[in-house]
């Protein structure tokens, strides 16, 4: 668990099925332009057992580091934030990617979920490099990367498959040193 002063984070479980599907339906509109498309069974709680399974097993083998995002006043769910596509070897690096509920967007909670996972990173699991990518026209999520103290790296063309067409991204990194 990683905990700030208005929120804290820990590994998803099963037992967030309920609070994670309302937040995910209720959202749905606000984060489907900057996401994956997700299909029915992605929401129904068959998928929500197999995402908890392959976030474990990532976790287990080093791979992506996933959290969910709670309010610590009241122990609500916000969001969530992984640290994912972990490099080891020469490279020591790992990819960073999050998503809030639509109410509680712009209220600072990712911004201080992101200053939890950085020292984690950088200090617990020894990366020397970060990186996040977001959709140019995505105001918010250069706004929370720039606050982090990310760099604006260039460019990425079609580099993912986001509410079903390939997407041009920037790409934003933070060096252990930075």
């Amino acid at each position: 668990m990683l905990k700030g002063s208005r929120v804290f984070l820990r590994e998803p479980s099963l037992t967030d099925y309920n609070m994670w599907y309302r937040l995910r339906v209720e959202s749905r509109d606000f984060l489907s332009p900057w996401e994956p498309s997700w299909n029915d069974f992605d929401l129904e709680k068959a998928g929500f057992r197999h995402r908890i399974q392959r976030y474990r097993e990532d976790r287990a083998a080093d791979h992506s580091y996933p959290f969910f995002i709670f309010r610590d006043s009241d122990r609500q769910l916000v969001g969530g934030i992984t640290l994912g596509n972990i490099r080891r070897g020469v490279g020591q690096n790992g990819m960073i990617g999050y998503w809030s509920g639509a109410r509680f967007a712009g209220q600072g909670y990712m911004t201080e979920a992101l200053k939890l996972v950085i020292p984690f990173a950088f200090n617990k699991l020894s990366l020397h490099r970060l990186e996040a990518a977001c959709i140019p026209h995505n105001v918010r999520s250069i706004r929370l990367l720039e606050k982090a103290g990310f760099q604006r790296e260039g460019l990425l063309r079609s580099y993912l498959k986001i509410n079903g067409m390939w997407q041009d991204h920037l790409l934003f990194s933070l060096l252990e040193s930075d």
